[in-house]
């Protein structure tokens, strides 16, 4: 699994114009997953989000997780995340996992991330989304299950 995790003052995502997830303060997560992830590779990435200190304390050091710094999470499945531009102009996105296979495992990365405490609001798994938000910083982290070493 590959996520991409950006520090946000606020974040909404809408669906044929109703809004689907929003929140204030906290975390923007794009979630992407391959064919070789299973729930350990959701319970890996959840920790690590919900664990990222990279909010700022009284000193301005990035030392406060989300949960710490009072926040909330934005999670949107995106498929893309694991698209190969190597070739050609067009992406290929044969790594992507299959919608039943994506969406199970983007459903577990979501409720390790509430079972931490964290508020959690989602998209439509699936749809064609609209998202807003404003990075803060900015801060923008791009992490990937496989890559643990």
């Amino acid at each position: 699994m590959r996520v991409v995790v950006q520090r946000c003052k606020e974040a909404k995502v809408t669906v044929d114009g109703e809004t689907a997830g929003q929140i204030n303060q906290g975390l923007m997560v794009l979630v992407g997953v391959t064919h070789e992830d299973t729930e350990k590779d959701a319970q890996y990435l959840a920790d690590k989000v919900a664990g990222l200190r990279i909010f700022e304390d009284e000193e301005g050091k990035m030392n406060f997780s989300v949960a710490d710094a009072g926040g909330e999470i934005l999670s949107v499945s995106q498929f893309t995340l694991y698209g190969d531009c190597r070739k050609g102009r067009r992406p290929n996105f044969m790594a992507a996992a299959k919608p039943d296979a994506a969406l199970a495992l983007y459903d577990c990365f979501n409720r390790e991330l509430a079972a931490k405490g964290l508020k959690v609001e989602t998209g439509r798994f699936g749809a064609l989304m609209d998202v807003e938000f404003t990075n803060w910083g900015p801060v923008t982290l791009i992490i990937d299950s496989k890559a643990t070493a």
